[in-house]
């Protein structure tokens, strides 16, 4: 028998990982457009809608309000009914509400939508860190995790030229209509993300956890281990109350603090 852990050290690190390291990481300039948008937008609305200063900084804070809310009700759905599903639905959101702002008429309006497309966008990290886990458990060094932070600093880098472009010639709405384009070029790939196998794992589904390393291995043109697939279905998995267990207390405060 082999654990999902050895297939994917047996498969190796190939094109597969590659492509999907691409893809994940390229959620992270649309993430770093949609969140650092508002920076390069607020003076404009500002003047259009005449907005103090208190209503300006309130869009900003709205974002990360429905990224907060939205991250606990779609990180309870993706253990429930899978990474790839909430993933693709994410997508879907953020590019479905994005669109919408860039004709918000007003500016309650703007701020709520905006708050939805915050929602949207925390729904990216059910999938992508747990797909990231792929790509790492290669090796502990591997040179990719770093670098998947450059595709952040990417988007935030094309918003900023892109506004600098647009805004003083058609506008900030063609600016946000242009800024979900990279969010909806994902959900054309998005056949090739493959649901997480330790989530199949999780759920007792071996045929289908199965199925993912197969596909991984044929892509990376290398060979399955000996023997069958066969891991313990998780009876129970995270719950929010076990974030707050004494055992796990301390850790979960800090990092709650970091972030």
């Amino acid at each position: 028998t082999f654990t999902v852990e050895e297939a994917v050290e047996t498969i190796g690190f190939g094109r597969f990982h590659i492509a999907l390291f691409l893809i994940m990481g390229s959620t992270g300039v649309a993430e770093a457009m949609e969140i650092m948008l508002i920076a390069v937008v607020s003076p404009l609305i500002r003047c259009e809608w005449q907005l103090q200063d208190w209503q300006v900084a309130l869009v900003t804070t709205m974002v990360f309000f429905g990224y907060m809310v939205f991250s606990i009700v779609l990180g309870l759905l993706a253990d429930r009914y899978g990474r790839w599903k909430i993933l693709l639905l994410s997508f879907l959101w953020a590019a479905y509400f994005s669109l919408l702002t860039s004709f918000a008429p007003s500016y309650i309006w703007f701020v709520f939508l905006r708050a939805m497309v915050g929602g949207g966008v925390s729904g990216h990290a059910q999938g992508k860190e747990e797909n990231k886990q792929i790509v790492a458990m290669r090796s502990c060094f591997n040179p990719f995790l770093s670098l998947g932070k450059v595709f952040w600093l990417a988007g935030s880098l094309l918003i900023i030229s892109l506004a600098w472009v647009v805004n003083p010639t058609i506008g900030w709405r063609w600016l946000i209509r242009i800024a979900s384009i990279p969010g909806i070029l994902l959900i054309l790939v998005f056949k090739f993300i493959p649901e997480s196998a330790r989530y199949n794992v999780s759920t007792g589904n071996m045929a289908a956890a199965l199925a993912t390393l197969q596909r991984i291995a044929k892509t990376n043109g290398a060979a399955m281990p000996e023997g069958l697939l066969k891991e313990p279905a998780k009876e129970r998995r995270g719950r929010f109350k076990d974030l707050i267990h004494p055992k796990y207390l301390r850790t979960t405060l800090q990092i709650w603090i970091i972030w």
